[in-house]
């Protein structure tokens, strides 16, 4: 999806920040940090905007936050049928050891698991740790 769709299904405005944000996210297809969003658009946006942008993405539906093992929040694109009241984000994570970056295993099952009585899961994290298909490949 394009980003201007991605805007106008989701209802935002369109300002030339969130528009390169999700050119990025769509081209980048990995988790990606406040740090990443900085690095890649340079001088042309300023730290707080570029915050405020990926928290209007992420209560709007089009992110979900992803945590990094290191602690550091990351963002990946939500599925298509995100919603702003519904994320649809509970899958998991596989971050690479060696290239670093975190990619959404949206399509494998996550586990099941049973939590003692009286405890209530609201949500969960999965993130598996490994080297990813990119890396295997090159090191052949």
């Amino acid at each position: 999806m394009k980003p201007l769709q991605l805007l106008q299904r989701h209802q935002l405005r369109k300002t030339p920040c969130r528009l390169a944000v999700l050119e990025i996210f769509i081209n980048e297809n990995v988790a990606l940090s406040h740090q990443n969003i900085e690095d890649s658009v340079g001088n042309t946006f300023d730290r707080v905007t570029i915050y405020r942008t990926l928290t209007t993405f992420e209560e709007s539906g089009i992110l979900h936050r992803v945590l990094d093992d290191s602690g550091q929040s990351k963002y990946a694109l939500c599925r298509e049928h995100c919603q702003a009241d519904a994320h649809q984000d509970e899958h998991l994570h596989f971050k690479c050891k060696v290239c670093q970056n975190i990619y959404c295993l949206s399509n494998v099952p996550k586990p099941t698991y049973v939590v003692p009585k009286g405890y209530l899961v609201e949500d969960a994290t999965f993130l598996l740790r490994g080297i990813c298909s990119v890396c295997q490949q090159a090191a052949l």
